[in-house]
């Protein structure tokens, strides 16, 4: 991104009223951030939730400043922006309509890697969370997968420390800005994380760890990855709440069962209870749940049942599927150009007629 737009974009956030998904659907009407600043204030009223008090806010001269400020800091301590339109933005991420139009990266961070999951769970880990955690992440290290957490005590840390013993890639999306750490005595990993991973987050400079920015910080995790896994959770926790959105993003979800009367199973055990989490007892599972065993095969030369009536959408999905094999519902989703929530049916349409069946991990191939 360059630094002009990267300056205009940075103001247009600082603006009051303006968050991600007003400031996407402007920069959806405007090339750049800048023209949004230059547009005559009757363009502006045209665009849905863009009102007269918003358009005064567009005016206000601080927004410079902080911007400036801001991109200062980012230019001294070299901090790597992604922005949502870039194409090292996280792929996953740029379908989640909430999504930050920015985030701060720090280390060597690789976001290609399509083995990514998120691991969270409570701060106060059992010795039977810390067991299976360990054992989780040894089983599937041999598949290089990107392990991301919060960075918090308890699961978040151990899952982060297990990734670094086993040489995977590993990300801890903060709550705050880059310039701090918190908690402060795991200062001591970022060294180590930043040499094969490092740190994401949405929040600006000397923004602090408030209790609201946990929720926020939450939905980067839910929507970055392929999966969550939730270890341990008490009837109430942020793990659970980043199991709702993830499921909200349709998104895999796994939970680790536990007792019945385990303070720090209850809320996994609701999870799979109201079918809102896949029951996860070993790294085998998951592998078998997301098909990373299953190697795309070439397209069999088989053709579709005769006479089958499709829509040009669904023969449009059809044909990429009978070309290149399996693919994910996301991956579908952006090389066909349909929204996820429209594509879901149309693939429901499509297996009821025959012509392509559903596959473990959201995927589908042609039949």
């Amino acid at each position: 991104m360059q630094q002009n737009d990267l300056f205009f974009t940075l103001a247009l956030l600082q603006v009051e009223g303006i968050g991600d998904v007003i400031s996407k659907r402007l920069l959806q009407n405007f090339d750049t951030a800048e023209e949004v600043f230059k547009a005559k204030k009757t363009t502006l009223a045209k665009i849905d939730g863009v009102g007269k008090l918003l358009i005064e806010n567009l005016k206000n001269p601080s927004v410079f400043q902080k911007a400036e400020k801001e991109l200062f800091f980012l230019e001294q301590e070299k901090i790597k922006v992604l922005f949502y339109k870039d194409d090292i933005y996280p792929e996953r991420l740029k379908h989640c309509f909430d999504a930050p139009v920015i985030l701060f990266q720090s280390g060597n961070v690789e976001m290609k890697q399509q083995k990514l999951i998120s691991i969270v769970g409570t701060r106060k880990m059992t010795t039977y969370g810390s067991d299976f955690t360990r054992r989780f992440i040894e089983d599937l290290a041999p598949l290089n997968p990107t392990i991301i957490s919060g960075f918090a005590y308890g699961v978040d840390i151990l899952s982060h420390q297990m990734a670094m013993d086993h040489g995977l890639q590993t990300i801890g999306v903060l709550a705050h800005g880059l310039n701090q750490i918190y908690p402060k005595n795991h200062k001591r990993y970022m060294v180590k994380m930043e040499q094969k991973g490092g740190f994401l987050t949405e929040f600006w400079t000397h923004t602090k760890p408030d209790r609201e920015n946990f929720v926020k910080r939450n939905r980067i995790v839910a929507g970055i990855s392929e999966a969550i896994i939730v270890i341990e959770s008490a009837e109430k926790g942020g793990s659970l709440i980043t199991a709702q959105i993830a499921n909200d993003y349709n998104r895999e979800v796994f939970a680790v069962p536990g007792r019945a009367g385990d303070k720090y199973s209850q809320g996994c055990n609701h999870l799979i209870k109201t079918q809102r989490a896949q029951l996860l007892t070993s790294a085998a599972d998951l592998v078998y749940m997301l098909n990373w065993e299953v190697k795309k095969k070439e397209p069999k030369p088989v053709q579709k049942q005769l006479f089958v009536s499709l829509t040009p959408e669904e023969q449009k999905v059809y044909d990429f599927l009978f070309r290149n094999g399996r693919e994910h519902l996301d991956s579908l989703s952006q090389i066909c150009g349909i929204p996820v929530f429209k594509l879901s049916g149309i693939l429901l349409n499509m297996e009821l007629k025959g012509v392509v069946k559903p596959l473990p991990g959201k995927s589908f191939e042609a039949i």
